[in-house]
């Protein structure tokens, strides 16, 4: 059966790498926004490029629904990992996303639907990454907390620990798009490439040379993932 699965990355930079691993997609504009669409397998793959936050990845996750009714919507890219379990290198799957910047009072709860606070993976999206043998060594599942900010010291990663202890991960799209897919019924997973970390030495430097070090080896990966799940 035919699928069309959709593929939102934030920055230029992953859109290249993965429009390359994708062949030759046919490009297009929407709205403003940078989509690419391709065959992969028996399937279709529309990838979109959001731009960096929750505004941007919220915006472009609501017109792929709109524009190309996909049949579920997978998140990739970076990460600054949260944990000190977590290494750069890593792929860490959002069974869960939250915001970590997000604070309505003590009597509030952020709900959608039946949620509170936490949007969950589609469990079948999950369960099909996570048996993927051969990235079993580098594939961590957990909480990834979405924010507006990059969390670029330990003062600030030790604030988001404190709240979600579980958290192994923080990135500032993955929870937005979440939301968007928990309103409109499509099944979601978030698959994030970890580049830095605060608990590392030298982490600014480890994520500005990120791309140049292993970004085809790490989103090789990304793309066997989706290629497993769809």
């Amino acid at each position: 059966m035919n699928k069309t699965i959709a593929i939102s990355v934030a920055m230029s930079a992953e859109y290249a790498l993965m429009r390359e691993a994708l062949g030759n997609p046919e490009e297009t504009e929407v709205k403003g926004l940078l989509f690419c669409k391709a065959r992969l397998g028996n399937n279709t793959v529309v990838l979109a490029k959001s731009g960096v936050g929750k505004v941007n990845a919220a915006v472009t996750g609501t017109v792929l629904v709109y524009e190309f009714a996909p049949d579920c919507m997978i998140s990739t890219g970076v990460a600054g990992g949260l944990d000190k379990s977590i290494n750069i290198g890593d792929v860490v799957l959002g069974a869960y996303t939250c915001y970590h910047d997000v604070y309505v009072g003590e009597e509030v709860v952020q709900k959608s639907n039946n949620h509170t606070g936490k949007f969950p993976a589609d469990a079948c999206l999950l369960k099909n990454a996570g048996a993927l043998q051969e990235w079993s060594g580098i594939l961590k599942s957990g909480l990834i907390c979405t924010g507006d900010q990059f969390i670029d010291n330990r003062d600030k990663l030790r604030e988001i620990k404190n709240a979600y202890p579980e958290a192994l991960a923080v990135d500032m799209e993955s929870c937005s798009l979440a939301q968007v897919c928990d309103l409109f019924s499509v099944p979601f997973l978030s698959l994030r490439i970890i580049s830095d970390t605060p608990y590392a030495d030298k982490h600014l430097e480890n994520y500005k040379n990120f791309f140049d070090k292993a970004p085809h080896i790490l989103f090789n990966i990304a793309k066997s993932i989706i290629e497993s799940i769809i």
